[in-house]
């Protein structure tokens, strides 16, 4: 059976805009127990990703400071995205293609949710370590 990513993709994204500080992002990240945060326009459309891997590299070990910074200055903008429609195994192309670990889910530009490794570990391999970290409650 061929699956959809809307069965897969996790549907409580963080969003923020493009403007917000990497301060902010990183408290998010904190409190929701999160590694990412889809950055949008200020009418909503997906404009890029930022990673907890980003903040640290490129902005604090650069010396930025991380409350005058904005996610629009580090964060990844040429973005790699599908819609709910799209199956599992192009997803899984996709990020092979472009080696990614993280792919937005879109509906008329908007996010609508994310799809990552940890959730096709779930549903491909739902023995493995991946698969159990991914299902686990984040350790905040």
């Amino acid at each position: 059976m061929t699956h959809q990513v809307r069965e897969i993709m996790t549907k409580q994204v963080r969003s923020v805009r493009a403007d917000a500080s990497l301060l902010e992002v990183a408290c998010i990240m904190r409190d929701q127990g999160i590694g990412d945060v889809l950055v949008t326009e200020p009418d909503g459309t997906l404009c890029g990703i930022v990673t907890d891997r980003d903040i640290v590299v490129r902005a604090a070990a650069a010396g930025l400071p991380l409350d005058k910074t904005s996610v629009g200055q580090i964060c990844t903008g040429d973005l790699i995205y599908v819609n709910p429609d799209t199956s599992v195994e192009e997803i899984v192309r996709l990020m092979r293609e472009h080696a990614i670990r993280r792919v937005p889910v879109v509906l008329s530009q908007r996010p609508v949710g994310i799809v990552s490794i940890g959730d096709l570990a779930k549903l491909k391999d739902p023995d493995s370590a991946l698969a159990d970290i991914s299902a686990a409650a984040p350790n905040t």
